[in-house]
């Protein structure tokens, strides 16, 4: 059966390949224990670009195995970012938060006319990823209209 629209499921593909692009960038800097801005600044828009283009067959690959060769390709360096250890609650998945910024940055690209690595690069360098990366917030779970209100207005209501 032909698919005009290029959707399986829910979202589209590319929103798919969103997804897994935001919850390998919060794997990564899970693992290496940076900053999320940091492992997108660090991987540079050929690597993102690369991560999302390619998206359904890292997916189909080991998670562990496609971080690590992002990591060493990057030259990403252990850092002292530890959200997950600092966390007095429950710790969303690498799948949350993936979600949480594919949200964002799909809001964005709409909102602002943006290509969607731009928009990318936008959400992971702002302050909102510092308060999604809180996870003894709320915010993280706030509804996703409230998180891109907050980046486009640059303050948290």
């Amino acid at each position: 059966m032909e698919q005009s629209k290029k959707t399986e499921g829910r979202e589209s593909r590319k929103d798919n390949d969103l997804f897994f692009t935001c919850s390998l960038i919060e794997y990564i800097a899970r693992k290496t224990k940076n900053k999320r801005a940091d492992v997108v600044n660090a991987l540079g828009r050929k690597n993102v670009e690369k991560i999302y283009e390619l998206a359904d067959v890292y997916h189909s690959d080991n998670i562990d195995r496609v971080s690590d060769d992002f990591i060493h390709a990057a030259g990403i360096t252990v850092g002292s970012f530890d959200n997950v250890a600092a966390a007095e609650y429950s710790v969303p998945s690498h799948w949350d938060i993936g979600k949480v910024y594919k949200r964002l940055i799909l809001g964005i690209a709409k909102e602002k006319g943006m290509d969607i690595v731009d928009a990318l690069f936008a959400a992971y360098n702002s302050f909102v990823s510092d308060k999604i990366d809180d996870y003894n917030s709320s915010f993280y779970y706030d509804a996703p209209g409230n998180i891109l209100n907050a980046w486009l207005y640059g303050e948290i209501e």
